[in-house]
């Protein structure tokens, strides 16, 4: 345990009616005495005032929780100052715990790094707590308290524990040749291995879907020029996010916004419209505009209803290309259009129903609304309890199943034997039980002051 104490704001810098001040380490009961405060009884809220140490000055009338270790956050001695968020009082306090001898204001993620270090969490309860602090839709926070809660941990775990009494089972046969161990042992032994491998590889087959719940779904707007892709991400939006105008090729780069759809994180980009054109900037524009249709999770292809039947071939090309991608397909401007709006647009492989709408109007707009909720809500729900959420964890399942495949076919025991140690280590990897000391400085460096 560090021999440092540190302090650091715990909420948001501001003005507001309350702040929260952290203190954890060996010395949190001397700073209270500093300033002027007797430790309170463990976990009790209680009113004091808090004094400035050279001058003796209130700095403020606040509520004081004690936290002794090692019944805390961090396992040390832990105390929170609840004081009035206003920047005068907040800094004041700040400058005079900078004055008190032994701490030290905190680094990013420093209280959480030594809940880890002091066994109160694992790796992955870490990144859960990073993850509810940055979640934006409800569907992110149920997914970062669900891990938060040990889902994950317990998961890997129990893989880990599994693995390791295999590798018991296989040294024990190694290291006891004379001992005629019993045939079905081994064949007990690899069998248990097949199986976790294929537990393992289940939840990695799982199409990146906790990841995406956490990053957000990457939706993006393609069409022709004027078919009102800019006015349907306004729509989306809520609020002008990009240049409406009549003018083709007013969209030149990529405009994104984030949205929260039915408690979903949504990423929606508005695109260049599609063309032939011999300006270089707007066909860097269109470039870009194909290259983020490939990149996205969802597409939604707008088509002219001014136009209509007509449809635009490069948008129908774009979308009819072998993609990862789901898609949407709508018609504009469906206030121009007669018996349209009943009909379905004949396209390549016959998708989906066309979503008929008129942004101008809002002819159509809830259901197609209602069908992009439902097609990002299956691009997120993992159907598992506990889902993969970060590229660390899916790159430490794969080398875990690699290694495992190799010991499944290795001709010797002692061979078989290091690959389900590499197997092992590549799991504790990711709840943290080895080879974390190059991981801790990049897991906390994310994280905000304070937490």
């Amino acid at each position: 345990m560090s021999a440092d104490t540190i302090f650091a704001p715990a909420t948001a810098s501001g003005r507001a009616g309350v702040a929260v001040i952290r203190i954890s380490g060996p010395k949190t009961g001397k700073a209270l005495t500093r300033l002027g405060i007797a430790p309170p009884e463990p976990r009790m809220l209680t009113r004091a005032k808090i004094h400035d140490p050279s001058t003796r000055e209130v700095l403020d009338d606040a509520l004081v929780v004690w936290f002794p270790h090692p019944r805390s956050f961090t396992g040390e001695d832990v105390a929170e100052l609840h004081v009035h968020g206003g920047p005068a009082v907040l800094d004041g306090i700040l400058a005079a715990l900078n004055t008190v001898g032994g701490l030290r204001p905190a680094e990013p993620g420093e209280f959480t790094r030594r809940a880890f270090e002091a066994g109160k969490l694992d790796l992955t309860q870490a990144e859960a707590l990073a993850d509810l602090v940055d979640a934006e839709t409800r569907a992110q926070a149920k997914q970062a308290l669900r891990q938060m809660g040990g889902a994950l941990k317990t998961l890997y775990t129990d893989w880990r524990e599994r693995l390791i009494k295999s590798l018991a089972h296989l040294e024990a046969v190694i290291d006891f040749p004379d001992e005629d161990l019993p045939e079905e042992t081994t064949q007990r032994l690899w069998g248990e291995v097949e199986t976790l491998e294929q537990d393992i590889a289940r939840h990695l087959a799982d199409q990146g879907r906790g990841e995406r719940l956490r990053d957000g779904v990457r939706v993006a707007i393609v069409g022709p020029p004027n078919a009102g892709k800019s006015s349907l991400l306004n729509l989306l939006a809520k609020r002008d996010a990009a240049i409406v105008s009549e003018t083709a090729g007013t969209t030149r780069d990529v405009i994104e916004v984030h949205l929260d759809l039915a408690g979903y994180p949504v990423l929606v980009a508005d695109t260049a419209g599609l063309r032939t054109t011999d300006d270089a900037v707007e066909g860097e524009g269109v470039k870009r505009a194909t290259q983020r249709a490939k990149d996205a999770d969802l597409i939604v292809a707008l088509f002219d209803g001014a136009t209509y039947p007509e449809r635009d071939p490069v948008t129908l090309d774009l979308i009819a290309a072998p993609s990862d991608a789901d898609v949407l397909v709508a018609v504009n401007k469906a206030d121009l259009l007669d018996q349209a709006r009943e009909q379905e647009l004949d396209v390549a492989d016959a998708w989906k129903s066309t979503h008929f709408i008129s942004v101008r109007d809002g002819f159509g707009i809830d259901l197609m609304l209602a069908k992009l909720t439902e097609k990002v809500a299956a691009l997120c729900d993992t159907g598992f309890a506990a889902p993969l959420t970060r590229a660390r964890h899916r790159r430490a399942l794969e080398d875990c199943t690699a290694a495992l495949a190799r010991a499944r076919a290795a001709g010797l025991p002692e061979l078989a034997a290091e690959d389900l140690r590499l197997a092992a280590r590549a799991l504790g990897r990711v709840t943290g039980h080895v080879d974390v000391e190059d991981l801790l400085d990049v897991v906390f460096s994310d994280f905000c002051i304070g937490k």
